[in-house]
Order: C-alpha cells, then sequence, then structure tokens
C-alpha cells in the first residue's frame, strides 16, 4: 500500500488530530489472532502527532474504495503514541482489515463519543462483566485501572463465552487473576472436550462472589441481552442503576451523529454515549 506522508510543518494543512472530520494514516505493526474471528492489532501513526483518547471511546477505521466501520479502543492510554484494537470480522470493511498484513496502512479518524468515568470512583470496588468480545471494549478501562491498583478497591472480572474457543485475550485473563485483590471468573454457554470450568451464561457467575453495592461500580460490556439481565440482577442485590455503567458501542455507524443510526430516545449513541449509565438508559427507554 502507498506511503502517506503528513508534512507537520507545512502551512494550510489541516491537523487531523484537532478535525473530527480529517482521517490519519496508521500503519499496522502487530497482529495477533484471538479466537477464528478476531484479531488484535496494533498501530503507530506516521505523522508523529499524538493520539489521546480515553477507555471507552472509539475510532473510524476506513480503507479506501471500501468504506469505514466504528471501532471500540481496546488500549490504555500508557501505549505512548500507537493504538491498540480489536476486530472481528463480520463485514465488509473489518474482513479487509483481516486480510491486511504488518506494514499495511489503514486511515483513522476519531476518537469519538464519551468514556468510561473511573478517576472519580477511587477507593470503590470494581466489578467488570464482559460477555464475548464485549472484553475488548472493557480490556482499556481494566488496564487503566490496574496501572493505579492502590487508588482501587477489590476487583472482579467476569468474563463468559460461547464456546471456549471464542474466549478473548484468555493470556491476560490468567495475568489479571495472579494479582492481588483480582478475582477472575470465566463460563461458557457450551462447554466442549477438555473445559473444566463454569458452564452457564455470566450472570451465574455472580452466585460465587460477594461484594458491598454500596461500594461498589459497575462496568458492563457484551451483547444486549446479557447487559438487561445483569442491569436487572445488579438491581435485585442492591445496586443503584447510577453505578452500573455500560457502552453501546455497537450501535455506531458514522460517529458523529449525522446518520441517526444510532439514536437512543432523544440521544446519540455516538455523541451523547457510547458510555451510559443503567439509570440514564431507563430515562431513554433503552434498557431492554
Amino acid at each position: 500500500m502507498p506511503t502517506y506522508e503528513y508534512k507537520t510543518k507545512a502551512k494550510n494543512v489541516i491537523d487531523p488530530a484537532k478535525n473530527e472530520y480529517l482521517s490519519r494514516p496508521a500503519v499496522i505493526t502487530k497482529i495477533k489472532k484471538l479466537n477464528s474471528d478476531v484479531k488484535h492489532f496494533s498501530f503507530e501513526f506516521p505523522d508523529q502527532l499524538p493520539f489521546i483518547y480515553k477507555p471507552g471511546q472509539f475510532v473510524q477505521v476506513s480503507i479506501f474504495g471500501l468504506g469505514e466501520a466504528p471501532i471500540s479502543i481496546t488500549s490504555s492510554l500508557e501505549v505512548g503514541q500507537g493504538l491498540e484494537l480489536a476486530v472481528r470480522s463480520v463485514g465488509k470493511v473489518t474482513k479487509a482489515l483481516h486480510e491486511l498484513k504488518e506494514g499495511d496502512e489503514v486511515f483513522i479518524r476519531g476518537p469519538y463519543g464519551n468514556f468510561f468515568p473511573y478517576q472519580e470512583y477511587k477507593g470503590k470496588d470494581i466489578l467488570f462483566i464482559a460477555g464475548g468480545i464485549g472484553l475488548i471494549p472493557l480490556r482499556s478501562l481494566i488496564n487503566s485501572i490496574l496501572k493505579q491498583r492502590q487508588d482501587y478497591g477489590k476487583l472482579w472480572i467476569l468474563y463468559g463465552s460461547k464456546c471456549p474457543a471464542d474466549c478473548v485475550y484468555i493470556d491476560e485473563l490468567e495475568k489479571w487473576s495472579k494479582l492481588d485483590g483480582v478475582e477472575v471468573l470465566l463460563t461458557v454457554d457450551s462447554a466442549t472436550e477438555g473445559w473444566k470450568g463454569n458452564v452457564g451464561v455470566v450472570t451465574t457467575l455472580f452466585e460465587k462472589i460477594e461484594f458491598n453495592a454500596e461500594n461498589t461500580i459497575a462496568y458492563l460490556c457484551g451483547p444486549p441481552i446479557m447487559i438487561k439481565f445483569a442491569n436487572v440482577a445488579l438491581e435485585e442485590r442492591g445496586m443503584d442503576p447510577s453505578d452500573v455503567i455500560t457502552t453501546m458501542e455497537m450501535h455506531m455507524k458514522c460517529g458523529i451523529g449525522k446518520c441517526g443510526h444510532c439514536a437512543l430516545g432523544h440521544k446519540y449513541c455516538c455523541t451523547d454515549g457510547p458510555v451510559f449509565s443503567f439509570a440514564e438508559l431507563k430515562t431513554l427507554g433503552a434498557e431492554e
């Protein structure tokens, strides 16, 4: 693919970091296969301008001649000027992205949307609930909080998948489980030969943990049906809906509030979200 040279000192050149409509070239530096449908991509920006983002935000990835796709950021701010995205091959653009190799170039614009609030919850216990590829955007938040581990209480990471082969970031889940004050529980809907872990939907893992609802903040990401029942289950266990936070990242399309594809009540998921509390979703009529 052609190399794009960005002249940062040239006159009349718009800084892509300050223009939400302008894409930036990004070079793939590393590709890691997470499962049969998901690959983890690491990128660097040839223009060498900083890429500033927060956990929960997303970007638009484009490939010339094919279009673009909104993808949640999975890296944490500690990776420097690079960017990490995990992508499932489900459409024209994402399938083409899966065919690229290290050294190939795509274009990225963003970041967009709001982000997971977490700095204001220092001292709280944190409960992460992920289903399938819902672990991808939560990974950014998990690693950000782990960088400030001393500022938070107990951490639980509950992860459910359809089957063992569909799980992502297994190596990182194992690493997190060995950290002090971090408990990781996995479950699958359907066990295969050799699986010795839990079987059932992710909400069945609630029976295996004890948490103080008044001192816990929950972060959720996964299929809509999982989010719905997890929200209800947490409320039944005494959690305030404003302390249950999720991301509706799968609703995005254009990313800048123009197409109306991601409307939630009177708000747009891409510009007012994608991160919402369960309390906010109730007011929008989008909790189901």
